[in-house]
Parts: C-alpha cells; structure tokens; sequence
C-alpha cells in the first residue's frame, strides 16, 4: 500500500558528501515517522536518523553533527545530508517510515536500500 524508493547512492570519499532521498507514495493518508537505517556487511542494521511528523529528530551518535535529515511533506520525501563522510559510514542505506493509510491503521515500510561506500 505504501512503496518507498531510495536514491543518491553511491561512491564518495572520505571528508565528501552525499545526499539521499525517499520518495513515498501510495495510499498515505498521514506519516508518523520517517527514518534512514543502514546496514554494514555482517552487522545488523542500525537507526542513522529520523523525524516525527512533528519535525522532533533523533541521530546515532557515530553521525551526530554530520548528518542531517530533513522533510519535503508536500513530496512525501525524507532526505538525509551526509556531510563528512567516514569509511564507517560504509553500508547500504534503508529508508523507513510509519504511515498511516487511508482507511486502515499505522503501519511501517521500507525500502530496498541504496548502497553507499566511502573509500579513496
């Protein structure tokens, strides 16, 4: 009912930086939350950032004061600001969201993820 699609993947190196975006769509009658999660090889996957429909926002603390997520309501769309980027930041990169459908409850979606690899 809901799909989300992530973009902006891809190489960068260290100190560069990277915009992702998830573009939502569906039969979305209201988004609670949205989120970018990553998942390194061999790790499990973790929370980077998120946002309430209240614009309250959380972030790891390993990306603290380099990220930033924000979003475009009128696009449906999460964007995350990756600034100073790290090897550590190395993962595939999950957009999630809870979303209220129309006519139904609250349920949350993900992405299929889009690859980010910080190396020089």
């Amino acid at each position: 009912q809901v799909q989300l699609v992530e973009s902006g993947g891809g190489l960068v190196q260290p100190g560069g930086s990277l915009r992702l975006s998830c573009a939502a769509s569906g039969s979305i009658f209201g988004i609670n939350r949205m989120g970018w999660y990553r998942q390194a090889p061999g790790k499990q996957r973790e929370l980077v950032a998120s946002i309430t429909s209240s614009g309250i926002t959380n972030y790891a603390d390993s990306v603290k004061g380099r990220f930033t997520i924000s979003p475009d309501n009128d696009k449906n769309t999460v964007y995350l600001q990756m600034n100073t980027l790290k090897p550590d930041d190395t993962a595939v990169y999950y957009c999630g969201g809870d979303f209220r459908v129309i006519g139904g409850t609250s349920a949350y979606y993900w992405g299929q993820g889009t690859q980010v690899t910080v190396s020089s």
